[in-house]
């Protein structure tokens, strides 16, 4: 049975002190124990946040790895050195790594492979454009993305995998997708793993959508049959809104 999950994504934001005000403030708030809540902050937190919920059900994420374990990678960190501090979850292929690092879903493959290998698992970020879907390409463009990034895994390790959508177009930009829209991308995903894999390992990832996701517009998208909950960018920076997105499933 797949899960419910809210993954709070904060990207560049907050230092060691205000991090950990807000994570303070998290746990405070007993966000809803009937779906798994993840933290994504940056890599400086990790250490003692984990500390922090080591006695909570909140998860930790890293917002991203290297696909090598070591070596002369200035400015980058390995998947060994995210498990040593207690990370649970890595996100890959967000669209800002896709654009402004210029990641495609070829190299992010590799990040994948390594990160189940380490015990870890993978929320594999998809989505298109507005170019792309105004030019009626999205569907091909997310085919090629889930196909590129995730068809290298066996069974047992796609299962381990959370798909993420997240249309370009929708991020941080107050502008989201229609229930419907997101509804129709997040079942031709299901039916793009289950034409490989078959409906029963389909049936068990959970896809969640991300794109200006909130308290207000939360319930709608998460009561689609094949919206499995959220990746959650700004609203995921404020306790309340937080503990209010875990409360709407």
């Amino acid at each position: 049975m797949r899960q419910k999950i809210i993954a709070g994504n904060w990207k560049m934001n907050l230092d060691l002190d205000q991090g950990k005000e807000l994570l303070i403030k998290i746990i405070d708030a007993d966000v809803n124990t009937n779906c798994v809540s993840i933290i994504a902050p940056p890599y400086i937190h990790l250490n003692s946040f984990k500390t922090l919920l080591s006695h909570t059900n909140i998860a930790l994420a890293a917002q991203n790895c290297h696909q090598q374990d070591s070596g002369a990678y200035t400015g980058e960190i390995s998947v060994e050195m995210l498990k040593s501090v207690g990370v649970d979850y890595v996100i890959l292929g967000h669209s800002e790594r896709r654009e402004y690092f210029h990641e495609d879903s070829i190299s992010i493959s590799f990040k994948v492979k390594n990160v189940i290998t380490h015990g870890l698992r993978p929320i594999y970020c998809c989505g298109e454009t507005l170019a792309e879907r105004q030019d009626g390409e999205h569907f091909i463009t997310i085919e090629a993305q889930i196909k590129q990034g995730l068809f290298h895994l066996n069974e047992m390790e796609l299962l381990n995998c959370v798909v993420a959508y997240e249309p370009v177009w929708a991020i941080g930009t107050g502008e989201t997708a229609s229930p419907e829209q997101a509804q129709e991308m997040h079942n031709f995903i299901r039916k793009t793993i289950a034409q490989e894999y078959g409906e029963i390992v389909a049936d068990n990832i959970s896809i969640l959508y991300g794109g200006s996701v909130k308290p207000a517009n939360a319930k709608e998208l998460f009561t689609c049959p094949d919206i499995d909950g959220g990746l959650i960018g700004g609203a995921a920076l404020d306790a309340e809104s937080f503990k209010a997105l875990t409360d709407s499933f």
